[in-house]
């Protein structure tokens, strides 16, 4: 879900507002503030530090100047860097709950966990004042989803089995704490059987703030902040043309990878009439920041136009004086005139503008690199499915010139189509002369070819999505499967099924 982006140079979280991917940091980061020195710490024998919330700088750091388009331009296209340096990030979010009762773990079991974690495996605290909100390793971290959804960002790696081996570590790291407190993880892009007013939200300032703003925008962004999760994939490209030609594709390509991974079939304890709500719920949330940028296919695309585009979209809030201040219905155009009313006269930094970056959901978003958010969240074993599926297909010229090739006579039309469609009937959505899982089959093995051509033995990640594919069952559908059968219209086994 992570609806705010987490980048290394902001501290806020993916779906609901500011990404939480450690993907890269920027000078930006240089400025930022440890409560306590780590050297410092270690001498004094404590096992973690503490890590200041602010986003990227402190009340000190104001703009010197007036930034213009072209600096916010450059900064986007700071972002390309030669192939050998390509890396894959990967964001993941679970629900955690009680295992005696299946509610929803309140934040003070949170504070416990993330308590557990830091003191036993050596992670820094994150506060917003008193509150512990994360943690951060080297170029890990964890982070809170405004309902509590625990999320794992992973360090930018080189092969498919770096990511997989830091992913296998995360995870033992987490349950080695949650087995010893009676708490289970559900591992599902849609909670299935909480109410709203069950979850509780988590004490972070900026998600007031969104909770506050979502209802006025759309009729289920409360949905997107508490009941969904999702796993992200973050992804490199060279220039301005190679990030055109790998974000056209991963655009044409999303619904398949929502169909792939669909994952959020109940909600409330029954079945809700989709394969992948989660995906659906980004239809009715605010049109102003998500949807599948149809400009980016014009001839004049660039990354030009994506901050033309990003400037407009209404900002949520600015971080100042250790506070989140409400700016929404602003853009960010307001602020680079010095408009804003909630700062009048005040002028942004490049760090308001990364943060701005987090704060937009369409299908592929940009920033100084590419992160794929079709897919719902799932259990552990298909977990490196995800980042080997867009690897395979973006980081190999020969798969990436073969999707290409394969969408270019799609229509504008038929990418909104299958973006509406494919939520409710998955692989069976209809496309042209056939259906979605004749096109995905095509995929998959352009997928797998590439991933042999990169010459690491990667290709095994796969497995899970190259048997969806063989059966034409989502991961939703077995699941409405066992709904339908074996728990005889049950929700609670879910919980069993898909513990981790």
């Amino acid at each position: 879900m992570a609806l705010i982006s987490q980048t290394s140079s902001s501290y806020f979280s993916r779906s609901i507002g500011f990404s939480s991917s450690s993907f890269y940091s920027t000078t930006a980061r240089k400025t930022q503030i440890l409560h306590l020195d780590n050297n410092a710490g270690q001498k004094r024998g404590l096992k973690s530090v503490i890590v200041a919330a602010s986003p990227i700088t402190e009340d000190a750091v104001v703009a010197t100047k007036q930034l213009t388009k072209e600096d916010l331009v450059g900064h986007l296209a700071s972002g390309c860097k030669p192939k050998e340096k390509w890396r894959i990030g990967m964001e993941h979010e679970r629900f955690g709950f009680e295992l005696e009762t299946l509610r929803p773990i309140q934040y003070e079991q949170i504070a416990e966990l993330l308590n557990g974690i830091a003191e036993r495996f050596k992670w820094n605290k994150v506060m917003e004042g008193n509150n512990i909100i994360g943690l951060k390793q080297g170029g890990q971290s964890i982070s809170l989803e405004p309902g509590g959804q625990f999320e794992l960002s992973g360090s930018p790696l080189e092969t498919l089995h770096q990511v997989c081996v830091e992913v296998n570590s995360q995870l033992n790291q987490v349950k080695a704490v949650t087995d010893e407190m009676g708490i289970g993880f559900l591992e599902i892009g849609g909670q299935p059987k909480w109410r709203l007013k069950d979850i509780p939200m988590m004490p972070k300032q900026r998600y007031e703030i969104i909770r506050d703003y979502m209802p006025k925008v759309g009729s289920l962004g409360l949905d997107l902040m508490l009941r969904t999760c999702t796993v992200q994939v973050n992804l490199d490209f060279s220039s301005e043309a190679d990030m055109k030609r790998k974000l056209r594709a991963s655009l044409a390509l999303q619904p398949i990878a929502t169909a792939l991974f669909a994952n959020s079939p109940f909600t409330e304890g029954k079945p809700n009439g989709f394969l992948s709500r989660r995906s659906h719920i980004y239809t009715d949330t605010d049109k102003d920041r998500t949807g599948m940028l149809p400009f980016a296919f014009d001839d004049s695309f660039g990354f030009e136009q994506y901050v033309d585009y990003a400037l407009d979209v209404p900002m949520y809030c600015v971080y100042r004086k250790k506070k989140y201040i409400d700016c929404t219905g602003m853009t960010f155009r307001d602020f680079m005139g010095g408009k804003l009313r909630c700062l009048p006269g005040e002028l942004p930094t490049l760090n308001d503008w990364d943060n701005h970056l987090g704060t937009i959901y369409p299908e592929v978003r940009l920033k100084r690199y590419l992160e794929m958010r079709g897919a719902d969240g799932g259990p552990w074993r298909s977990l490196c499915a995800l980042p080997a599926f867009w690897v395979g297909l973006l980081y190999d010229e020969v798969s990436l010139q073969n999707v290409l090739d394969m969408i270019a006579d799609w229509t504008p039309e038929e990418r909104q189509m299958l973006r509406n469609k494919v939520p409710k009937t998955g692989l069976k959505t209809p496309f042209r002369d056939g259906l979605l899982k004749h096109v995905a089959e095509d995929v998959v093995k352009f997928a797998k070819d590439g991933l042999e051509r990169r010459g690491f033995k990667e290709s095994g990640f796969l497995n899970e999505v190259m048997e969806v594919v063989r059966t034409g069952l989502t991961p939703a559908e077995k699941l409405l499967e066992l709904y339908n059968g074996k728990w005889k219209q049950r929700i609670d086994p879910i919980f069993e099924e898909l513990l981790f």
